[in-house]
């Protein structure tokens, strides 16, 4: 499988707040690495055979990349916001491709199946008309007037509202969801999936979020991720088949499919196929 194309770019490894001089061993792409500070407290990751692989710094997570990054990690600017409030939610394992915890992240038709009564609710199972495009300037893919009622949108949410979406990816394993805040209507709340493709199919899962939301307990705004997240682990680690098939032809598409769509034309017009299917079997 070709991985050469997204060797070039920027992967979550870990948390900044939870590094310490002893390190975190986890795997890039199949490649052992090793997550640290350094003697001056400064993130430092290094590859299997010892070399020194780029690092940033960026939304709470350390970066880095087996090749060279040609650009910086993606701008989301509510992580520059006063009076935001930063939430780690730490990490999920998932036996799955990282293109597929991607996709699913950018479903809303399960809301109402897999997360029910939180993020969606029986009868209310129909998505309504949206509208997605590959905007090129940016080089991204965007959702934009998505709606869904939900009966619990947010920790911060008191009873249903229909709540509006827009959904990003910015690079091939990464996605960023803006959606209604409850407290500021005039506000996005935004939630972020990061993910670090341990192998083809396997990844750990970084979400975090950028929150208006001064009254719910920390342990309480990462509980409820968490609990969301692990709904969709079972799903995912149930695809077949396991890796994201790009070939147009080897899943049937619905409307709702419509952000699928586009991400997987994407992927295959960058050959992002790091845990891609090409061809039907």
């Amino acid at each position: 499988m070709s991985m050469q194309a997204m060797i070039d770019e920027w992967y979550p490894v870990g948390l900044f707040s939870q590094l310490d001089s002893a390190g975190r061993k986890t795997r890039l792409m199949g490649e052992r690495i090793d997550v640290a500070r350094d003697a001056d407290g400064n993130a430092r990751v290094t590859g299997g055979d010892g070399r020194v692989l780029p690092v940033s710094v960026r939304y709470g997570h350390v970066w880095s990349s087996l090749g060279e990054p040609q650009k910086e990690i993606f701008p989301i600017p509510e992580a520059d916001q006063p009076g935001r409030r930063f939430v780690d939610v730490g990490v999920v394992r998932v036996r799955c491709s990282p293109l597929r915890a991607v996709e699913n992240f950018l479903d809303i038709a399960h809301f109402p199946f897999v997360h029910t009564d939180i993020l969606g609710a029986e009868p209310h199972t129909e998505v309504q008309n949206y509208k997605v495009e590959i905007r090129e300037e940016e080089d991204e893919v965007w959702a934009t007037q998505v709606k869904f009622y939900q009966p619990q949108a947010a920790k911060s949410a008191s009873g249903g509202i229909t709540t509006e979406y827009m959904y990003r990816v910015p690079a091939p394993t990464c996605s960023v969801l803006y959606k209604t805040c409850p407290p500021r209507p005039s506000e996005w709340d935004v939630i972020t999936l990061f993910v670090q493709p341990l192998a083809e199919d396997l990844c750990d899962v970084w979400p975090w979020m950028a929150l208006f939301d001064d009254e719910t307990a920390m342990t309480d705004l990462i509980h409820f991720q968490q609990t969301i997240f692990l709904q969709d682990r079972s799903i995912l680690e149930n695809q077949i088949p396991p890796l994201l098939p790009l070939d147009p032809g080897m899943e049937i598409p619905t409307r709702a499919d419509l952000t699928s769509i586009a991400y997987r034309r994407w992927l295959k017009r960058h050959n992002y196929t790091y845990g891609a299917q090409l061809v039907a079997q």
